[in-house]
């Protein structure tokens, strides 16, 4: 089937992650996927496909004929038919077509669930999708989307680190408020008071290539805790990193679900703090014992290579759209 990813701005690269993978892996081109994007923000760089702010004629003659054409739109976020796409309006190529909506988390679907619930039942729209698994508290109805990193890319491969010391900590919150930044740099000025030296990177609005480079020189990758993970742990996970998150249970038994690994301490790769007294603890534990940390981010690594792999989680979205 032909594929049309629509969105207001691309939520963490993941829809053009998506279209690539789908176009490089599925087998025998089952399916074909692009993105239309509108907007562009921070300054992570991000790869586009069609991105309306730099189309031509030509641009927009080829847009107009994947709306026309394409057997499936897929919305990501808060994205709907009712997006003008410059000159054209996704509700005047619904006929015949699959509607999907992909909600990945936004402060919008998040503050009010019910209402996003409500307008898809009164629309008739079942085929949804969740980016985490603590969504699927709030849209209990949708299926699970994991997101994906392209594990064989250089800049999420494990590279050469020096080992000798200090632990080098890695953090790149898109949003601080939502990321446990705060916690993080109290907990890290506490340690330093008590003689721990650690080195923290904190990755504030660069480009996508350089931040995943400044992670990939790193020991620890610290994404947040809120109880999900991130695209950035992810990220770690497959850089070889040892990755904190504030896993909870909820979310635990469903990564390993998906990942085929039993819901078990110490079956994910996760390094899980909830709080600021247990993230100092687990700083403190992996800049004792750095010998135990690059033994962490090697079986995160492989978590990703055997359990989580690109090729495994565009097959799940493949097979999703199978079913439409």
């Amino acid at each position: 089937m032909n594929i049309l990813m629509i969105a207001v701005n691309d939520p963490a690269g993941t829809g053009i992650g998506f279209c690539r993978a789908v176009n490089r892996l599925e087998r025998k081109n089952r399916h074909i996927c692009r993105i239309a994007t509108l907007e562009t923000r921070y300054t992570h760089s991000w790869g586009k496909d069609l991105h309306l702010p730099d189309l031509d004629e030509t641009g927009l003659a080829e847009l107009e004929r994947l709306l026309k054409t394409s057997d499936v739109l897929h919305f990501h976020m808060t994205a709907d038919e009712h997006l003008r796409l410059g000159p054209f309006l996704p509700a005047d190529y619904l006929a015949g077509k699959a509607v999907v909506h992909h909600e990945h988390g936004h402060h919008d679907f998040r503050s009010d669930p019910e209402r996003f619930r409500a307008k898809y039942r009164e629309l008739g729209r079942r085929n949804l999708l969740v980016s985490t698994p603590d969504l699927l508290r709030m849209m209990p109805e949708a299926r699970w989307q994991p997101n994906l990193v392209p594990e064989r890319d250089p800049l999420f491969r494990p590279v050469a680190r020096d080992w000798s010391g200090p632990l080098k900590v890695a953090h790149s919150p898109t949003r601080k408020d939502l990321k446990n930044t705060d916690d993080l740099l109290a907990v890290v000025e506490a340690l330093g008071r008590e003689g721990l030296d650690l080195r923290l990177d904190l990755i504030d609005n660069v480009p996508n290539a350089e931040c995943l480079a400044r992670k990939q020189s790193a020991h620890v990758l610290f994404d947040h805790m809120q109880g999900y993970y991130g695209v950035s742990s992810l990220e770690g996970l497959s850089q070889g990193l040892a990755v904190i998150a504030g896993l909870d249970e909820w979310n635990r038994a469903h990564v390993a679900a998906f990942a085929g690994v039993p819901a078990e301490p110490g079956a994910l790769p996760w390094v899980v703090a909830r709080g600021r007294d247990e993230l100092a603890r687990r700083l403190r534990e992996l800049a004792g014992d750095l010998p135990r940390c690059r033994e962490i981010g090697a079986a995160s690594r492989r978590f990703m290579e055997d359990c989580w792999s690109e090729a495994k989680v565009a097959g799940h979205l493949a097979d999703f759209w199978d079913g439409l």
